[in-house]
């Protein structure tokens, strides 16, 4: 599985503690980690917990990963303006519990982390624990078992309600504020990682051309 990590402006300069846990969870599971910044508070591509929602959104439509981990100082944001996306659903994990029951209930393509509120002693830990619950199983299994089968329905019926209720992807670039889509693509890294595992011509195409 690519895992893709983006790191809002905010707590940009906390991206080192959490690649480090991410990568060390991760990679022995089998999963590649790509990190799409920011790197650090002072780099000159800075990603608004917005631009995050947008990033995660074209990452996972365009299949150049299969799951996003992002937050903000609260964690809300993010989520809110990743939920706000096509092909999105993403959770909000606050501890091992929440990432195991949203990896085993909700089966989502992304989390949205608080990365001021309640970081301190010890949270690389919990970054690392929260990490294990969500890869460690395969997700979707349900919790408790004997609702495995409703909590699948639902889901199925959760992706026909967003899919009627959103744009594709394509339509979303294309109407989306231009210098806010600009400002989202223009990591460091971004072109390196994103348009070697992007599935999806017609994404990146568009976004070449940007």
């Amino acid at each position: 599985m690519k895992i893709a990590l983006i790191t809002e402006n905010s707590q940009a300069a906390k991206n080192g503690i959490i690649h480090d846990a991410l990568t060390t969870v991760a990679e022995p599971f089998g999963h590649q980690v790509f990190n799409y910044g920011m790197y650090s508070a002072d780099d000159e591509a800075s990603l608004t917990y917005v631009m995050n929602g947008l990033l995660t959104s074209i990452l996972l439509n365009s299949r150049a990963a299969d799951f996003v981990v992002t937050g903000c100082g609260t964690g809300m944001g993010s989520m809110l303006a990743c939920n706000s996306m096509p092909g999105v659903f993403c959770g909000l994990v606050i501890d091992p519990t929440d990432a195991f029951l949203f990896s085993q209930i909700n089966a989502g393509n992304a989390i949205s982390m608080p990365y001021a509120k309640g970081f301190g002693w010890a949270a690389e830990l919990n970054l690392q624990d929260c990490y294990r619950k969500l890869f460690e199983n395969e997700p979707g299994l349900g919790y408790p078992k004997e609702r495995a089968e409703v909590m699948k329905k639902n889901r199925g019926i959760l992706t026909d309600l967003k899919q009627a209720s959103c744009h594709d992807m394509l339509t979303v670039l294309k109407n989306v504020d231009q210098d806010l889509l600009r400002a989202a693509i223009a990591g460091e890294r971004f072109a390196e990682y994103f348009y070697p595992n992007s599935q999806d011509d017609a994404i990146s195409e568009y976004l070449r051309k940007l």
